[in-house]
């Protein structure tokens, strides 16, 4: 079971890379692989008299450890993840519909390739610290929707994006879920700390392919005409209401972090708060207007644009992950590296970082966690390199693939980029990026 398990993983993988071949939806495959990866678990408890709990709660729970783990355990995250996602779509698409982009998009005058992919991933960098490596990827794809008309150039930006966010999360413990696990469990306790060592490989991270891209990506951008249709108002709001929907968005998503750290709440509570906020700032704001004028510019509808598939997606990959973490097999592999390379945190941290392009970085970092013990000096000490570099390494890794993160995840679904169109033109760029400042940081303090 453990084999087939694996099996019907990389089978799942290779259905969802190669979703336009076999002409069927990503979300499909996924949720395929999913279920199955959690059924073969169920089957491979046998007759186990403590089955049922097992599944529920997991196995250390039934062992006597307080610590719950299983399907309850994982479906929490998930569930925190997706209804992050829907809140965060859902407040962005609502900014949208008031034309707040606009505050950004009419400061942007260029229409240089080379020009604008430098603003943007820039913008992107220091967003994604503020917020968070996924929120700043919907919001800058929606950003870029109102700057580039083709897709295929878009794609290009997109992927970029990708790149950016991922750097510009790790440096920050708001930034990306890897980093805030490292910061709540005190590996990382000291967050000026966090920021100092980590910001200059992380920039690297970006500058270094944002440099190479700049030599060939070339010409100028076709701007998409403003057109009044069924899904999109030419100009529904006023320029004071769309000043002031765009400011009350932003507010709401730098606001879930802070929520965050004072309630110590799921992320998912304080972006609903926020959603609920804006949500009844907005029906007041336009209480006095007819319905065919309030319409377009309420939440109801705007829920209906939300992205279903993109989700339904998440969940599957995400479940898969679990069934394999479930098994074991995620801690397997980080014992090998381990012994592999001897204990030197460089190495381990560098195949990590890899390894997180592949399955969800999340439960990687968490078996790390599990290995080692905070020591009272050395490496592994609280603000450790191991466990900055381990930051750095699960944060920028990802971007390798576009499933490997929670950002890239986003985007190919938001903007349905082909993952073997993102193998070839973007992840050789990520990596090439993730080794510069992977380098960056060895020399630092080696």
């Amino acid at each position: 079971m453990a084999i087939l398990i694996i099996v019907v993983f990389v089978l799942g993988y290779a259905a969802i890379a190669l979703e336009h071949p076999l002409k069927i939806d990503k979300a499909a495959s996924a949720l395929i692989t999913g279920m199955v990866c959690w059924a073969i678990y169920v089957f491979s408890l046998g007759g186990d008299p403590h089955a049922y709990e097992i599944i529920e709660y997991g196995r250390s729970f039934v062992d006597g450890d307080h610590h719950v783990g299983g399907l309850y355990h994982h479906l929490f995250d998930i569930a925190n993840i997706l209804f992050f996602l829907m809140g965060a779509m859902t407040i962005v698409e609502l900014v949208d519909a008031h034309e707040g982009f606009a505050v950004i998009t009419d400061r942007i005058k260029t229409e240089d390739k080379t020009k604008l992919l430098w603003i943007i991933c820039i913008l992107t960098f220091f967003f994604s610290a503020a917020l968070d490596n996924l929120t700043t990827t919907i919001v800058m794809i929606s950003l870029l929707r109102k700057l580039v008309k083709d897709q295929k150039t878009r794609w290009m930006f997109v992927g970029m994006v990708v790149i950016a966010a991922n750097a510009g999360g790790a440096w920050s413990p708001i930034g990306d879920v890897t980093t805030t696990m490292l910061w709540i469990k005190k590996q990382l306790p000291d967050v000026p700390n966090i920021i100092m060592d980590l910001i200059i490989p992380s920039m690297v991270a970006l500058l270094v392919p944002l440099a190479i891209l700049s030599f060939t990506f070339k010409g100028t951008v076709e701007r998409p005409l403003k057109q009044e249709n069924a899904d999109h108002y030419l100009n529904p709001t006023t320029p004071g209401e769309r000043t002031f929907v765009f400011i009350l968005g932003l507010a709401g998503l730098i606001f879930v972090p802070f929520f965050k750290t004072i309630t110590h709440l799921p992320p998912f509570m304080g972006m609903m708060l926020s959603l609920g906020v804006i949500w009844a700032v907005t029906e007041v704001m336009h209480k006095g207007k007819s319905k065919s004028e309030k319409q377009p510019l309420s939440v109801i509808t705007v829920l209906q644009k939300i992205d279903v598939a993109s989700v339904l997606f998440f969940l599957g990959i995400l479940m898969a992950v679990a069934a394999l973490q479930e098994f074991g097999h995620l801690r397997t592999a980080a014992q090998a590296l381990d012994s592999v390379f001897a204990g030197n945190i460089f190495s381990i941290n560098i195949v990590i970082g890899l390894l997180s392009a592949i399955v969800d970085n999340v439960p990687l970092v968490a078996a790390a966690q599990g290995m080692y013990d905070i020591a009272p000096t050395g490496d592994f000490a609280a603000n450790g390199h191991f466990w900055e570099f381990l930051a750095y390494c699960a944060g920028t890794g990802g971007s390798a693939l576009i499933i490997g993160s929670a950002a890239g995840v986003a985007a190919m679904g938001l903007e349905k980029i082909d993952f073997g169109w993102y193998l070839k033109k973007i992840s050789w760029l990520a990596v090439i990026g993730y080794f510069a400042g992977a380098a960056t940081y060895y020399l630092m303090f080696s």
